[in-house]
């Protein structure tokens, strides 16, 4: 059955001798399949989290068709798989607590399988990360192939970015600026194409983290994903990875420690999703790549923004991929020594090769380490401090400059539920001066750790003209959102973290250029209040959640299950026939 190839994987059941290769051969020629393609060939897998439920994935079958005949051009036999989608839009309580599933599924689906190599066809902020996770833990080549943002969104002569325009019209909205016809006019402006937000929200942010990290060709983050390119894209990533198998290339020689430094500063240069931090620090965990929070405020201090785009700025991806992309922006960072040019990517070739040629087509879009969009120390700041002794989180780049240095009393709620059922009430007891805080929204908590941190401000006070609140939350916000929001803050309440502590009227002092976030609180009255705490009741007993919530990590260490840290291999599993 082969023709000199070295033995592939799969060839442990494609060549197997007598009734084992018969029966996996016969049945894979029951979709036609002729018997040459069992040769030897590469088998590569095609993982796709196509769905309709997840509307930025939808049309990733259509991007399958593209990867599978790059893989037939290269010589290699493809064989498309589905696996689940977590999409932020549908799910609930939070896709975030679905990650881990789809992980483990990614994985267990490689292993089990007859694979020599995996293309991921990936869109939604959690199907990125759930598929490196579940690809690092097999460590078979791999490939990222992300579906690429929507075009921009028009709305009245502007441009309109998903996510981030849903905060700004429900603000107006509420301010009587905007009727509820013109809203409902403004949704089918906002998202006119397949394809991802097209903000710099956590579904651009981690395609652009894949492509830092090297597993994801070059430029191909930013392509919309109705551009022809798309497909051109996948279809070289189908051809790349039957090279791949040949080579050996595989994800551990590729995410080393030098390649999360190099996505932790790009994060920082394209005023990347604080979501990042999590799922950067889980994929680094299933390598055994030791990642600290505290990398991501050590590691960034030297990084200006240099990409203007929304929430933090003006422009969006269909603008950012026509200005240059991700390669324009390591160029630049490369030609400030901030970036690992050594670095191996897929293409076999180094993160500095892979970008000599990128070029800053418009300047107001990506700017240069001259004249940057915002200087150095502006991108997330990690916090400590007692109300956080494990770390927090916040984007400076999205927050008024005004309230990263403040102290207000605080407003506490249980749960983002209670405090939605008071937001419009026009005698709720707080000012310009409160610090609203959320908790019972973290890993264990809510659960899932949903993104529910920027809760809107009380309308009274959007009414009165106040634009921003300082926000503490042990949960996460959507990378398409804005505003002085301390996020993350571990541990969290649910767990006995001090956030749990926290009374009506404390006094909250946040002091981001410090990278403190303390509670102004005597001590012994702190270990009072430790003291007669008590842990939430079990609302789970059985099923998935309860295996999530028995074996969450904290926000810090990534939020993945201790016991999917490290890589398990992609040893051949025993033939049953």
């Amino acid at each position: 059955m082969t023709d000199g190839r070295k033995t592939s994987r799969s060839q442990a059941w494609f060549g197997a001798q007598g009734r084992s290769g018969m029966l996996y051969r016969s049945w894979m020629r029951n979709q036609g399949l002729g018997h040459e393609v069992f040769d030897g060939r590469p088998v590569i897998g095609v993982a796709t989290s196509a769905s309709e439920l997840a509307p930025c994935n939808a049309h990733l079958t259509h991007v399958a068709e593209a990867v599978k005949r790059g893989v037939w051009q290269a010589g290699g036999l493809p064989l498309q798989f589905p696996t689940m989608a977590t999409g932020e839009t549908l799910m609930r309580p939070t896709a975030m607590l679905y990650r881990n599933l789809m992980a483990m599924e990614v994985e267990e689906l490689i292993r089990a399988n007859p694979l020599d190599g995996v293309v991921l066809l990936s869109g939604c902020d959690k199907t990125t990360p759930a598929m490196l996770m579940g690809a690092a833990s097999v460590d078979l080549p791999a490939v990222m192939v992300t579906g690429g943002p929507m075009l921009n969104g028009k709305y009245r002569g502007q441009d309109v970015g998903s996510g981030t325009h849903v905060w700004k019209f429900e603000e107006d909205l509420k301010t009587g600026r905007m009727t509820e016809e013109e809203c409902f006019f403004a949704e089918g402006c906002m998202a006119r194409s397949h394809g991802h937000c097209m903000t710099m929200g956590t579904a651009s942010t981690m395609a652009c983290m894949a492509e830092a990290l090297g597993m994801q060709l070059p430029g191909s983050a930013a392509w919309p994903a109705v551009d022809s390119r798309r497909m051109e894209t996948a279809q070289a990533a189908g051809q790349r990875i039957v090279r791949m198998v040949e080579e050996d290339l595989r994800p551990s020689q590729i995410l080393t420690r030098a390649a999360f430094e190099n996505a932790i500063r790009v994060n920082a240069a394209i005023g990347g999703s604080t979501n990042a931090i999590i799922h950067l620090t889980a994929i680094a965990g299933r390598l055994g790549v030791e990642l600290s929070l505290q990398d991501f405020d050590d590691l960034v201090r030297a990084v200006p923004t240099l990409v203007n785009l929304m929430p933090s700025g003006t422009y969006l991806m269909e603008d950012f991929c026509y200005a240059g992309g991700l390669p324009a922006v390591m160029a630049e960072l490369l030609s400030g020594k901030l970036l690992h040019g050594e670095q191996t990517t897929v293409t076999g070739r180094t993160i500095a090769e892979n970008t000599e040629n990128a070029e800053r087509i418009v300047s107001d879009v990506i700017t240069g380490l001259e004249a940057p969009f915002q200087p150095a120390g502006t991108g997330i700041a990690v916090l400590r401090g007692n109300l956080c002794p494990d770390g927090a989180v916040i984007k400076q780049s999205a927050a008024s400059p005004h309230l990263l240095t403040h102290r207000g009393p605080a407003r506490v709620f249980d749960s983002p539920e209670a405090y939605h059922e008071v937001a419009d009430d026009p005698e709720l007891d707080v000012d310009e001066n409160t610090v609203i805080v959320i908790r019972n929204a973290g890993p264990k908590g809510y659960p899932g750790m949903p993104e529910v941190s920027n809760v809107p401000l009380p309308a009274k006070l959007l009414k009165a003209g106040v634009k921003d609140m300082v926000r503490v939350c042990d949960g996460r916000m959507s990378g398409t959102g804005y505003g002085t929001v301390i996020l993350h803050v571990a541990p969290e309440a649910a767990v006995g973290g001090p956030l749990a502590l926290v009374r009506d009227g404390d006094s909250v002092v946040l002091d981001v250029p410090n990278r403190t976030l303390s509670l102004d609180v005597d001590e012994a009255e702190l270990t009072r209040r430790r003291q007669m705490w008590r842990a939430p009741a079990e609302r789970y007993t059985s099923g998935y959640t309860w295996l999530y919530t028995q074996n969450v990590e904290q926000a810090d260490q990534g939020a993945d299950f201790g016991f999917l840290r490290g890589s398990r291999g992609h040893e051949v599993p025993r033939d049953s026939h």
